[in-house]
């Protein structure tokens, strides 16, 4: 790691930044078609491919530490993100079944739910990486809605046993799932990214709070209220 930064801080910012964005861009573009081989090789659920997918995107954040402010150009840490934006658009309109969007970020393979919780993801992202660009609530949400989202329903669906249902069918074993992958993201990525900002207490406590938002939200909605309920908390707790 140091030997690469040493190398990219010899660019000029922007450049610098525009090669850390092409870094962004191979990782998470290279997820669809890993997800899409597995899904059609290997026989791996649609909703697991979706989650993994939907775990991938919550972690690039990963390249944040690589960005230097200066300028503009550090936003270009939303670029992967905008594009995104219009492809799900585009997709959730005009694709076709087999398409490779389809089958491995949606749950029935219908193309309307990239219109839905998919494109939700996107537009938080951007938004995290622009108002709350390497601020605690924005790393805290993405990880939290990365990972506690993601893990939340592959648990659930195969190992959950204990229901509840208050606007959605739900598991107290997923709820579990998200309260832990919740606290692990959230202490690596504030670690990683903002580490003066390192508070285990208030992490831990922001993600019970983002536990119990999950476990009352409706399907897909949850990609805009668990976000909204984590930066609240990390800005007033």
């Amino acid at each position: 790691m140091g030997t690469l930064q040493t190398t990219f801080f010899a660019l000029p910012v922007v450049w610098h930044n525009a090669l850390v964005t092409l870094m962004t861009f191979v990782y998470v573009f290279s997820v669809p078609p890993l997800m899409d081989f597995l899904v059609t090789n290997h026989s791996l659920p649609r909703d697991i491919s979706r989650k993994i997918t939907h775990i991938c995107a919550g972690s690039a954040i990963v390249f944040l530490p690589l960005f230097v402010e200066g300028g503009w150009s550090h936003y270009l840490n939303i670029t992967v993100f905008a594009v995104w934006t219009i492809l799900l658009i585009q997709k959730g309109l005009f694709a076709a079944d087999d398409d490779q969007a389809v089958k491995t970020m949606t749950r029935t393979g219908d193309k309307r739910e990239l219109l839905k919780g998919t494109l939700y993801f996107v537009l938080v992202a951007m938004i995290c990486g622009t108002l709350y660009y390497k601020q605690f609530p924005g790393v805290l949400a993405m990880a939290m809605l990365g990972w506690g989202d993601g893990l939340a329903p592959i648990i659930g669906t195969r190992y959950g046993k204990i229901k509840y249902h208050i606007l959605s069918d739900k598991s107290v074993e997923g709820s579990l799932a998200f309260l832990a992958g919740s606290i692990f993201a959230g202490m690596f990525f504030v670690w990683l990214i903002v580490p003066e900002l390192f508070d285990a207490g208030k992490i831990v406590t922001i993600a019970i709070i983002a536990t119990i938002v999950e476990g009352v939200s409706p399907k897909e909605v949850d990609n805009l209220t668990i976000p909204v309920a984590v930066v609240t908390a990390a800005c007033f707790l």
